[in-house]
Parts: C-alpha cells; sequence; structure tokens
C-alpha cells in the first residue's frame, strides 16, 4: 500500500466471506467503480488464495491488504498471499510490531481513549475506530480534541448519508463492508450493485475535494 495514494482518496472496502469464483467480477467491479483500497478478511474461507488471485486480477490496479488478522500465522498467510497492508479488529502487538519493523501499512482496531492511545503509540498507521457506529461522528470530534495529531479510520456503520460528518470531525479515512458487499448481491452476481454502492461514497468525497 502506498500510504500517501490513500490519503488522497482515504475509503476502503471490506469484503468478507468471499467464494473464489466471485473474485474475478468483483475486483473488475471495484475497479471500475474508482475504489483504489481493498481488505479481504481473513476469517474468509481460503482467504489467502483470495487475495493471491485479486493480486493477479487487479494487476496493480488496486491496493489489497488482509483483515481480521488476529495472529502471526493469518499475518504470514497474508504477506505471503500478497497483501500490502493489514487491518485488525483490535490491538495485537505481535502483528503490530512485526507490521512497524517492516514498514507495512498497519491499521489496528481500538474504540476507548487508552486503546487508540496505546495503538498509535505503538506506531498504527493509523487507528480503525470500530464499530464506530454506536458512538457516531461526533465521538471522533471528541477524541481528536486531546489527540489532535492521532490518524482515526472509521469503521463500521458509515454511510454516504454521514460520511461527511465523519471527515468533518476527524476520521482522516473510512471504510464500508457488508452493506456494499452483500451477500444476495454477490450470489446473484449483481456486480452492476456494488458498483453503483461504491460511487455513492466517492462522489461525497469528490464533491467535497472540489
Amino acid at each position: 500500500m502506498k500510504v500517501a495514494q490513500f490519503k488522497k482518496k482515504p475509503v476502503m472496502g471490506i469484503v468478507r466471506g468471499l467464494e473464489l469464483e466471485q473474485v474475478e467480477p468483483l475486483i473488475d467491479a471495484v475497479i471500475s467503480s474508482g475504489l483504489e483500497t481493498l481488505e479481504i478478511t481473513m476469517n474468509t474461507e481460503g482467504a489467502a488464495q483470495l487475495i493471491r488471485k485479486a493480486g493477479k486480477i487487479a494487476q496493480k490496479r488496486l491496493m489489497l491488504g488482509a483483515g481480521t488478522v488476529l495472529d502471526m500465522q493469518s499475518l504470514n498467510a497474508a504477506l505471503d498471499a500478497g497483501a500490502t497492508f493489514i487491518v485488525m479488529p483490535v490491538l495485537f502487538r505481535d502483528c503490530l510490531g512485526y507490521c512497524v519493523k517492516n514498514k507495512i501499512p498497519v491499521f489496528p482496531g481500538a474504540l476507548t481513549p487508552q486503546e487508540i492511545y496505546n495503538a498509535w503509540k505503538e506506531g498504527a498507521t493509523m487507528v480503525k475506530v470500530f464499530p464506530a457506529k454506536f458512538f457516531g461522528p461526533e465521538y471522533f470530534r471528541e477524541i481528536k480534541g486531546p489527540f489532535n495529531d492521532i490518524e482515526l479510520l472509521a469503521c463500521a456503520g458509515v454511510t454516504p448519508q454521514n460520511m461527511r460528518e465523519y471527515f468533518a470531525n476527524g476520521a482522516s479515512a473510512v471504510a464500508f463492508g457488508a452493506s456494499v458487499f452483500k451477500k444476495d448481491w454477490l450470489q446473484k452476481k449483481d456486480y452492476a450493485s456494488i458498483t453503483s454502492a461504491i460511487k455513492a461514497y466517492l462522489a461525497i468525497l469528490k464533491r467535497d475535494s472540489e
């Protein structure tokens, strides 16, 4: 992952439960939508194989990472498969330390001020505030008060309708998952709906940057 590039288009997609035959059409849909950053969760069956195949299809047109990394085994599998960044739902120190030491962008999950501070102090690229939806955008404003230098990624509950609020209140980036990569859309091969849903997020981002 090129962190500077991600910060220019700070929107991350999260795919869970993907099947092998869905990889090629999904990656094509994601690229055509304009999204540049995508994570595949490691608690998806055959995740490493999915990441490897996605990388071959994307041909560096997409920054691909691994999410839900909770142990060194899954971290190593993800990196061997070609993941260029790592995302965790919590702060797993061994993983974070390895990524920092090897200059791999890493996004550990946290929620409380203490957790957020700990993750940032130990070298997080950004701290994934998860699940953000239970506290909302105002929580980000409060966190940024004492921790104005900490970069925050809002995850869970971010929509095109509230995305602007998250950025206005201090989020450096946002992520979306099941609301866009819906199981029924994937099963029905409705990649047009996925593309349209992604574009709704990116449209807000583009409008605000103009």
